[in-house]
């Protein structure tokens, strides 16, 4: 069983698990399914707003796709959240893609 099979099973029984649910968008990014991993950064996202790496990965897939002004959005959000929650170092990495983006 692929990874894809394997993570998309354990979201049909959990469909709560946030790490499944980031494994997933993930494996789609490497595959350059960019539509699909935002669908499951999305979903990840309305279960838990606060999940900073969900905002970042997405927003590079969005770049990578040559759009850049979701790409930004994603980050300016992802930004808040890293700020909410305390983590600096997501803060600075989204701060420094979202300048290099202009």
């Amino acid at each position: 069983m692929d990874r894809v099979a394997m993570l998309s099973e354990i979201l049909a029984q959990n469909p709560q698990d946030e790490f499944a649910r980031y494994g997933l968008a993930m494996e789609y990014c490497k595959a350059g399914k960019v539509d699909e991993a935002l669908e499951e950064f999305r979903k990840l996202l309305v279960v838990n707003p606060d999940y900073t790496a969900a905002y970042f990965m997405a927003a590079q897939a969005l770049t990578a796709a040559g759009r850049v002004d979701e790409a930004k959005k994603m980050l300016s959000d992802g930004i808040v959240c890293a700020k909410r929650s305390g983590n600096a170092h997501a803060q600075s990495e989204m701060e420094a893609m979202l300048t290099e983006l202009g």
